[in-house]
């Protein structure tokens, strides 16, 4: 003989048994849109395990009565983007820097690939607009360090800056006050001297003292009025960019440890397409 189902005596539906700190489950029904919706899913399910490939087996997968494959699809596609793209790297490859740039459909083609290029492998120190960085130079602006003309930043992707390359471009800063070639008071005269080159306030008895120091050691690489050497990748002192800081403090450390970054040479990394469309992206992008 079976129990009897419990009434709510408060609603008058029929309880599950559950209960929970005095709280019974009603028996209600599920609401009726949500069945249907449960039942479409369900009718859904099944169509697709009908059309799709859906089900795995032991050498493959059931192919659907439609033999669809995204896997097919991408393979086509990238067939499609490899035939285009083949076409725009051979005119590419034979067309010079600036025949690029003037080419609407070949600059477009290389800024492409020169962004993706570029965010994959440049974006990390320089920023990801080309902005750069305390250490790291601005590609958006008009100041260049070797030089800004498409050979230039061609040869500079090419052989990096301080790189493992026979042909990178070097330049090395002394470091005065580390390798004790000048003496601190020296250095803190230079500092003063360096800011006032770039027409700020600064103590005249220090740029005094400190203008035979400069001439004798720093006008070789930065001029003797300092306005650079991108020969020598010597910075212009006298305008307001950068690389390391503009304050006292920081133009003090750069004299006192003469530091240099490290670009690498990515001629050994990528070829000579690649190195032209990423010329191009810098280029146009700095003139902008």
């Amino acid at each position: 003989m079976t129990d009897k189902p419990e009434i709510d005596e408060h609603s008058g539906i029929e309880t599950t048994g559950h209960e929970w700190d005095g709280i019974k489950e009603l028996d209600n029904p599920l609401p009726r849109w949500w069945l249907w919706i449960f039942y479409g899913c369900i009718a859904f399910a099944v169509g697709y395990w009908i059309l799709m490939p859906a089900w795995p087996g032991l050498h493959g997968y059931t192919p659907g009565l439609l033999h669809n494959s995204a896997r097919a699809q991408v393979v086509e596609d990238l067939k499609d983007l490899k035939a285009q793209r083949g076409a725009q790297a051979t005119r590419l490859a034979s067309a010079s820097l600036e025949q690029i740039e003037k080419d609407p459909q070949l600059q477009a083609y290389a800024l492409a690939v020169g962004q993706s290029i570029f965010s994959d492998n440049c974006a990390a120190c320089h920023g990801t607009g080309g902005t750069g960085g305390k250490g790291y130079p601005n590609l958006r602006d008009d100041v260049w360090l070797w030089g800004g003309s498409l050979q230039d930043i061609q040869r500079t992707i090419t052989f990096g800056v301080r790189a493992d390359d026979p042909n990178t471009r070097n330049s090395q800063m002394p470091a005065f006050g580390r390798d004790t070639l000048l003496k601190p008071a020296q250095i803190d005269d230079l500092t003063e001297y360096v800011t006032a080159l770039s027409h700020r306030k600064a103590d005249p008895a220090a740029v005094a003292r400190a203008a035979p120091l400069f001439a004798d050691n720093c006008a070789a690489c930065h001029g003797p009025q300092g306005l650079g050497n991108q020969q020598f990748g010597a910075p212009n002192l006298t305008d307001k960019d950068w690389l390391y800081g503009p304050d006292r403090g920081s133009i003090h450390n750069q004299i006192w440890n003469g530091n240099g970054g490290v670009m690498p040479a990515w001629g050994h990394r990528f070829d000579a397409n690649t190195i032209k469309a990423l010329t191009v992206y810098i280029h146009v992008n700095s003139a902008q």
